[in-house]
């Protein structure tokens, strides 16, 4: 049985290694840290990303660590998810669709003492993935000159998590994971006879920690119905990466270029971030749940260059605070049902969120979601406790004189509940 459990926590971890950093074709990937991912699963997928109170023993819920004590004690959890989406791109008359795919995350779970429960896996945990070009006219003389954007890489983390109830009704949890990964950035200029061209290429990589702290209060009200309140915090730290900025001049006429190397010494760092949320669950038929989170952007520094002074350094007041509220809900008419359709779960959900960077000044665009969801049975010759998860999930961003964006996005989890630690008997 060790064998069996270190065999997923390795196929845990070469799924993460071999993970692509191409989960978006925004151009709002380009700031911060890219596009921050909501880090949910399959099972919560169509409830919009609801967990932080959710309390289940059948499911990995990573969005609060305390909910690893209620794992199932006779199962081992299993899950992996991927998605595909569509992205319309629209600016003033001119309309753009972009698709791309990802295999987001995979994570695992069991009981490893009687109130103690474990958890591990690969999440995602931003993406940076965009190209585009631009043309600035110069003169009537000189004509037009164009830009182009690019940038490729994102964050992701590899974790351990332990949840821990210490009475009945109170559950605590941290996860501690190894965050990694790279950004990269470039703009460059075109030439004319007068004018170099100009290249500015942006590059961070991190290898660092993530922790984040979890607390679950369950209370049951009457017979059917019970309550959960869940809270988190993650540890907001310097990452310890040295961000470069190299800009490379180059005089097309004699073919020779000057690069000037820039770096901003712990130029990184991450939010110190606040979780609340609130689940109703009333017999096994309706959970319903709503969380908000608090990431504190807006008081961490991010490196930027100065043309004025030639230097790249980390400054305060180029992100900002951001904000998340997400609610949902989870129906399924019978769980015990016999009949196939009743133990389907059907879900939704939507949310809102703000930016976490300013744009020239201004704000980023806010974003508003709304998504569906199935958990669909799985049943085989051993046991129906798997689930096949599947939802879509549309979501908004938009602001004065920026980009609008429309992305509809299908995930799809499988959620692998095998009997690992039940004893069989023999008559």
């Amino acid at each position: 049985m060790n064998k069996s459990i270190l065999t997923c926590v390795m196929a845990v971890l070469l799924t993460g290694s071999a993970h692509a950093q191409s989960g978006t074709n925004s151009p709002y990937s380009q700031y911060g840290v890219g596009v921050l991912s909501d880090q949910s699963q399959g099972f919560n997928r169509g409830m919009n990303g609801v967990g932080l109170g959710m309390r289940r023993g059948n499911v990995v819920n990573t969005l609060n660590p305390a909910s690893y004590s209620e794992v199932d004690s006779l199962t081992m959890l299993f899950d992996v998810g991927l998605s595909g989406q569509i992205t319309n791109f629209k600016e003033g008359g001119t309309a753009v669709n972009a698709r791309n795919a990802d295999f987001e995350y995979a994570v695992g779970s069991f009981r490893l003492l009687p109130s103690v429960g474990v958890a591990f896996g690969v999440l995602p945990y931003s993406n940076v993935g965009y190209q585009y070009s631009t043309m600035t006219y110069l003169s009537s003389t000189e004509g037009a000159i164009a830009e182009s954007y690019t940038g490729s890489g994102g964050l992701h983390s590899a974790f351990v998590g332990v949840g821990w109830r210490i009475v009945k009704p109170l559950s605590v949890g941290v996860n501690i994971g190894y965050l990694w990964g790279s950004l990269n950035r470039q703009v460059a200029s075109g030439s004319t006879e007068t004018i170099n061209s100009l290249s500015k290429k942006y590059s961070a990589t991190v290898d660092n920690y993530i922790v984040d702290f979890g607390m679950q209060w369950s209370q049951k009200l009457g017979k059917h119905d019970n309550v959960t309140v869940g809270a988190t915090f993650g540890l907001g730290h310097k990452l310890n990466a040295d961000p470069k900025c190299e800009i490379i001049n180059i005089n097309s006429t004699v073919s020779e270029s000057d690069t000037t190397s820039l770096v901003a010494h712990d130029g990184l760092e991450l939010p110190m971030t606040y979780g609340v949320g609130l689940t109703w669950s009333h017999r096994q038929q309706w959970l319903v749940g709503a969380d908000f989170t608090l990431q504190q952007w807006g008081k961490t520094s991010y490196p930027v260059y100065d043309s004025q002074s030639n230097t790249y350094a980390s400054r305060k007041g180029f992100l900002t605070d951001r904000y998340k509220v997400n609610v949902g809900a989870d129906f399924v008419p019978d769980a015990m049902s016999r009949k196939f359709i009743n133990r389907v779960h059907y879900r939704f959900g939507g949310g809102f969120a703000t930016p976490y960077y300013y744009i020239n000044g201004n704000k980023g665009p806010k974003e508003y979601s709304a998504s569906i969801g199935f958990g669909i049975p799985l049943q085989n010759a051993w046991n129906n406790r798997s689930v096949l998860n599947l939802s879509a999930r549309w979501s908004h961003r938009s602001a004065k004189d920026m980009i609008t964006e429309n992305t509809f996005m299908l995930n799809i989890g499988l959620t692998f509940n095998e009997r690992w630690f039940m004893k069989w008997k023999i008559d």
